[in-house]
């Protein structure tokens, strides 16, 4: 092959990548992704849409090399290709908080809710927990905290706190964390403890961040205080 023709060609294969990127189910897609594998009608049911639709978009994604698929009985499981994919589908969220006037003002807008909460860095938050001054809660669905959560989580479903806020403590700090930055579970979860009185924070770094990093998670039969869930 001409060298001439290669860097064309390369050109090509990065604006690949960046069509596989270019919608909103899919990016939702990777996002979803980074907190556990999944098979495509799990995905379909979590983005209200066919499974149809859904095996379109997962045969672009694939096809960008931004996610894996493997076969186990009937079910097609579904999961982020490497590393650098989650660095890629954060890199691409976290431009658009900083430098998109829309996506900046949502949210701005949307802190606003939870501005009184405060946020952390996870690596902080973990050093107090150690430390016997917080505890640290994952909001996430059972099955997404079984396939892997940060050191020393203890499981409790967003949907399910208020029914738990007895077995907390109120002497310690409380650190939560959900899917995202932008996750509303998040923000009804740090109104309930306020509310009940609980110094409550949000983890800025969540199960991508941690992925991300290449730190490794906890299972479920490693966690402290683990509580059960409904499925998800």
């Amino acid at each position: 092959m001409d060298l001439e023709n290669i860097p064309p060609l390369l050109y090509q294969q990065f604006a690949r990548v960046g069509q596989a990127l270019a919608s909103q189910q899919r990016v939702r897609i990777l996002n979803l992704l980074c907190q556990r594998d999944r098979t495509v009608d799990d995905l379909a049911e979590e983005l209200g849409q066919s499974s149809a639709n859904t095996s379109a978009h997962l045969k672009i994604l694939r096809e960008a090399h931004l996610i894996d698929i493997r076969r186990e009985g009937r079910n097609a499981f579904c999961s982020l290709g490497s590393g650098p994919a989650i660095r890629l589908w954060m890199a691409l969220r976290d431009f658009a908080l900083e430098e998109d006037p829309v996506a900046r003002e949502l949210m701005r807008a949307y802190e606003r809710d939870v501005v009184s909460v405060g946020q952390i860095l996870g690596e902080d938050a973990l050093e107090m927990v150690r430390n016997g001054d917080a505890i640290l809660v994952d909001l996430r669905p059972p099955r997404e905290f079984e396939a892997g959560h940060l050191p020393m989580a203890q499981s409790i479903p967003v949907e399910e706190l208020a029914t738990h806020l007895k077995e907390l403590p109120k002497d310690k700090t409380v650190f939560i964390y959900r899917r995202s930055p932008f996750c509303v579970g998040t923000v009804k979860a740090a109104k309930i403890l306020k509310e009940a009185g609980f110094d409550t924070r949000r983890l800025r770094d969540g199960v991508a961040e941690w992925r991300a990093a290449g730190r490794a998670l906890e299972q479920e039969s490693e966690a402290v205080g683990t509580k059960k869930g409904k499925a998800a």
